[in-house]
């Protein structure tokens, strides 16, 4: 059964049980809804909690653990040697998944024997030939043993699913009859309902703090396990970076991080005077109906897609380069994807981070501080100038600062904008590249993730999210420790 079959009929069944719920607490007090304990929707909320919050929750564990189970098993059937040479277990298992999905047959269980195997390779390559027409191919010769592996899988998955439905539905009914059966009109069902939905919203909390965790976990199991196949030392201080599936492989960060730097700092020299100066004219000078006008349509520029400032680096803006400074002109540029092109383009992204935040911060500053300097004599643009700006200055810093973790984690505009090249040089109208550039190649593909190849994409992110994590850091220990205190 679909899992969207399952949450709809969990949905129906607790809609059922919050209707029936009302009406046998309304029942049991001989229908005067004031003898109950609790007003009436209580009750019908609590039946519908239990016949939904643990089947959900099942459900979803269910989602999660099965795969890894079917996985681990089938997995064990391949013997070592139906390895092809120069493949691996996991583009093996990448193989069996697709034939699995593939396949449009059914057998009700049991092993797949070479007979059965034989009997079945010519629909094996109308899937093979069907799969290949939408762009997958598959990673290795396929024998007897994936084929076996393929039916072992499909089986197992459909067993999962079958059992995953009764086990579901039987919690959300016992759960439906279990609060309908307790209902009446002495219990105390705003109670349930209450501390029903304080576990509901620290759990909405403690997830955003698991996966947090569970993600900084991954990179730093798998940037460990890298470490272990290439040296750090040449990691973190190399300058070159040549990777190369078949070996012999340079993996230097330091051109990924110049690029990354570099970028970033046009994207800053951008964004920072045009947003600050947006935001003291919105903030200072702007009337009421020019402001209710232009900082909406200024923060329509941080709703954009980061694709789409990708195509305008691509299309516009790269070629714009290109003829003013490239061969046909001054000769210092020698394609439209540069760092220049991309910093340009990432600045105008962050002019929105940059005003509102230093709006939000140049408002905050008390009015009485503009009144004692305009009483003291101070023009307006005095005040500006040596009250207000100075009064908010931390804030804009730590505003900055945010900024630039954006600016140093953004992905698709350097990666249509600014090449890939990894390389180490002052001219701003080279082609470089940028450690996130270089995570999404190296994760692109069935990559063998044993490598040290596929395992630098690790070590890339646990370096961008450290420096991230040390300019957040950075900024709000400036916005905290500098920020004036006004009563």
């Amino acid at each position: 059964m679909p899992v969207l079959w399952i949450v709809a009929i969990i949905l129906a069944l607790a809609v059922i049980g919050y209707f029936m719920g009302r009406y046998r607490a309304i029942a049991s007090a001989g229908g005067d809804s004031r003898k109950l304990h609790s007003l009436p929707n209580y009750y019908g909320t609590s039946v519908a909690i239990f016949t939904t919050v643990f089947s959900l929750l099942v459900l979803i564990i269910w989602l999660i653990v099965q795969p890894l189970v079917i996985e681990n098993r089938v997995s064990g059937t391949i013997p070592a040697e139906a390895i092809p040479e120069g493949s691996t277990l996991g583009l093996v298992m990448s193989d069996v998944r697709r034939v699995a999905n593939g396949l449009d047959i059914a057998v009700a269980g049991g092993a797949m024997t070479e007979d059965y195997a034989s009997s079945i390779r010519t629909e094996f390559t109308d899937v093979r030939d069907r799969l290949a027409g939408v762009g997958v191919a598959l990673g290795s010769d396929v024998g007897s043993s994936t084929l076996r592996a393929a039916q072992l899988y499909r089986t197992m998955s459909a067993t999962g699913a079958l059992l995953m439905a009764i086990v579901v539905l039987a919690i959300a009914l016992g759960g439906f009859l279990f609060a309908l059966m307790r209902t009446h009109k002495d219990f105390r069902a705003r109670n349930v309902v209450e501390t029903s939905i304080r576990y509901l919203l620290i759990g909405a909390a403690s997830i955003a703090i698991l996966t947090t965790v569970g993600i900084i976990l991954s990179l730093i199991f798998n940037t460990i396990e890298f470490f272990y196949r290439y040296p750090a030392w040449d990691f973190f201080f190399g300058t070159t970076w040549a990777p190369s599936f078949g070996g012999g492989s340079e993996l230097g960060i330091i051109p990924l991080l110049w690029g990354t730097l570099y970028i970033s700092f046009i994207a800053l020299v951008v964004a920072v005077p045009i947003g600050l100066f947006a935001a003291v004219y919105l903030s200072e000078y702007a009337t009421p109906r020019i402001r209710a006008f232009a900082k909406p349509l200024i923060e329509v520029l941080a709703g954009i897609p980061t694709i789409v400032y990708g195509l305008f680096a691509l299309l516009t803006v790269g070629p714009l380069l290109l003829s003013v400074f490239g061969p046909n002109s001054v000769g210092w540029m020698g394609a439209a994807s540069s760092v220049m092109t991309a910093g340009l383009v990432m600045g105008i992204m962050l002019i929105p981070f940059v005003s509102s935040l230093s709006d939000d911060i140049i408002n905050a500053v008390p009015q009485a501080m503009r009144d004692g300097s305009l009483g003291l004599g101070a023009t307006h643009s005095e005040t500006v100038k040596q009250v207000v700006l100075p009064a908010a200055l931390p804030g804009i810093v730590g505003a900055v600062l945010l900024a630039a973790s954006r600016a140093i984690g953004e992905t698709m505009i350097v990666v249509m904008g600014a090449g890939a090249a990894a390389r180490l040089s002052l001219n701003p109208f080279e082609a470089m590249t940028t450690v996130t550039a270089k995570i999404v190649s190296q994760l692109t593909g069935d990559a063998d993730f044993s490598s040290p190849e596929a395992l630098v994409a690790f070590a890339l992110g646990m370096t961008l999210f450290v420096i991230t994590l040390g300019l957040n850091i950075l900024a709000l220990y400036i916005v905290r420790k500098y920020r004036e205190q006004y009563e």
